[in-house]
């Protein structure tokens, strides 16, 4: 059997087995060491220096690449890492256009990058807008699917088509679906990246990022610039993504069947005016119908977690305005939808009924 014929099931099982040829050892090691001996002058091993190539990282994003069925995957220090590795190898002035609704961290390096004049961005609402804002001048458009935190779902395939035909390149932000849901790589997406802290990793334990792409020379420049400026993914983290994405499928499975079954909760509780929900996936952002009972309810939340992230195996609530999107503007959130009434969860792997009965409890509190 091929390695090629494998379903993700098994390449996510079998992660970093068989990496070690010289004991058989069944876990990937973890190689610590920052350099490497050649074995004679003018000769390598493949491994020189730790910043430019590491055993356990090259073992990870092999898992990487092949779960996204990509060709080329680099494992970062962060997701935010990922992102402006990404975004480096594009030139100085470069155009982009990107959805307005957006992890906040990323709207704040947008803005100050836009301060800076290294990029110029264009913001959009909808699909309908993004299509119609892509143009000749384009050079770079940029996607979250699901979006964070409304949720909003974009037609890859039908973006990736408009962007290359104006000759652009596509960049997808996989974080809320993982390759589980989607493989935009396969629906034409130029990289990819992924915040690995969240649904990869999945236990809220290590730090990481990922870009992926099955372009040889856009490969060989995100290579040039992680060698250059060091974002890279330590030996020890390296390992726990790995050991994390094991159980990947199975995560996403239950995160999913979970937040199906809230989502009905919510939308029977009459606190509750809006729930928004892509589907699949362990994300759901919540409106409430009184704002001002926030603070109660998050307050009374006994077994949901107070706090920011997402993707693990435990359940989450965070309040956008004052956390994770705190850097955009009140009016700029406001406009596209991110009111002060909502709040965003992510559903982790308990058992639902217990899930439900402190929401419950919370929202009577409140």
């Amino acid at each position: 059997m091929t390695k090629q014929t494998l379903k993700i099931d098994t390449i996510l099982a079998r992660a970093g087995i068989n990496s070690d040829q010289a004991t058989g050892a069944l876990a990937s090691p973890i190689h610590f060491s920052t350099t490497y001996q050649h074995p004679e002058f003018g000769q390598s091993t493949g491994f020189d220096y730790t910043r430019t190539k590491n055993p356990t990282r090259a073992t990870l994003e092999k898992t990487l690449a092949a779960i996204e069925e990509a060709d080329y995957a680099i494992a970062t220090s962060s997701g935010m890492s990922a992102i402006v590795l990404a975004f480096e190898i594009f030139p100085v002035g470069s155009k982009v256009v990107a959805v307005r609704d957006l992890y906040g961290g990323s709207f704040r390096w947008f803005n100050d990058q836009e301060k800076q004049g290294r990029f110029q961005f264009t913001y959009v609402n909808t699909q309908e807008e993004l299509l119609a804002a892509i143009s000749d001048e384009t050079d770079i458009v940029y996607v979250e699917t699901p979006t964070n935190p409304l949720m909003f779902e974009y037609d890859i395939a039908k973006v990736a088509e408009k962007t290359h035909a104006q000759g652009a390149k596509l960049i997808v932000d996989n974080t809320f679906y993982s390759p589980i849901y989607q493989k935009p790589i396969t629906q034409g997406a130029d990289l990819v990246v992924h915040s690995a802290t969240k649904y990869l990793a999945g236990h809220n334990d290590v730090l990481a990022g990922v870009v992926v792409t099955s372009d040889k020379e856009t490969y060989d420049k995100l290579y040039y610039n992680l060698n250059t400026t060091g974002p890279t993914l330590s030996p020890f983290d390296s390992y726990m993504v790995m050991r994390g994405l094991k159980t990947l499928k199975l995560r996403m499975e239950k995160s999913t069947e979970n937040a199906q079954a809230l989502v009905s909760f919510f939308q029977e509780h009459p606190a509750i005016k809006e729930v928004l929900y892509p589907g699949k996936g362990g994300m759901i952002s919540i409106k409430v119908e009184d704002v001002a009972k926030i603070p109660t309810i998050i307050n009374s939340l006994e077994l949901i977690t107070f706090a920011e992230s997402l993707g693990g195996v435990e359940s989450l609530i965070t309040y956008p305005t004052t956390q994770t999107h705190a850097d955009i503007p009140a009016e700029v959130r406001h406009s596209y939808g991110l009111t002060d009434d909502l709040l965003r969860l992510s559903i982790g792997i308990e058992d639902v009924e217990d899930l439900k009965a402190d929401l419950k409890q919370a929202l009577e509190r409140s």
